[in-house]
């Protein structure tokens, strides 16, 4: 792991879903990401943190804890993801933490937790990613190599 990860991992937003959703890394290394989203821009019409947008923020983050997990020339790619809504939020950004459940030599899982400004929980979230050959077709750059 580098110290320059977590803008090489920010960086591969660019023109992608979590740019647009406003998706800002706080924290990147093995087992663990965190990145938080702006509520406002992200809601239903009733003004409430869109249920859609808590899930791409926990698939966001998950997939990156499995690419990061994946190493150089392999990338993480979603094949399941649930996601309990169990509050609203209206305003401010909600904090969202992938924790590894499980990190195989196919298969990643993990555990998000997705929480407003008080602290509340919003949603939780479970990703399980399978593990694929990229042969460096990926976005994000791991020691001088694509991840």
């Amino acid at each position: 792991m580098t110290d320059d990860l977590l803008p090489r991992l920010q960086a591969a937003f660019a023109g992608t879903l979590p740019e647009r959703l406003g998706i800002e890394l706080l924290e990147a290394a093995p087992g663990r990401v965190v990145g938080r989203m702006p509520v406002a821009g992200n809601t239903t019409p009733a003004g409430l943190l869109h249920g859609g947008a808590s899930a791409a923020l926990a698939e966001t983050l998950g997939s990156l804890a499995a690419t990061v997990h994946a190493g150089p020339g392999r990338a993480a790619v979603g094949i399941e993801v649930s996601a309990s809504h169990h509050r609203g939020a209206r305003a401010g950004h909600v904090v969202g933490t992938a924790s590894a459940l499980h990190e195989g030599g196919r298969i990643a899982s993990y555990e998000i937790q997705v929480l407003d400004d008080d602290g509340q929980r919003i949603c939780t979230a479970r990703l399980t990613c399978m593990l694929i050959d990229t042969g460096g077709g990926s976005r994000i750059r791991h020691d001088d190599k694509h991840v």
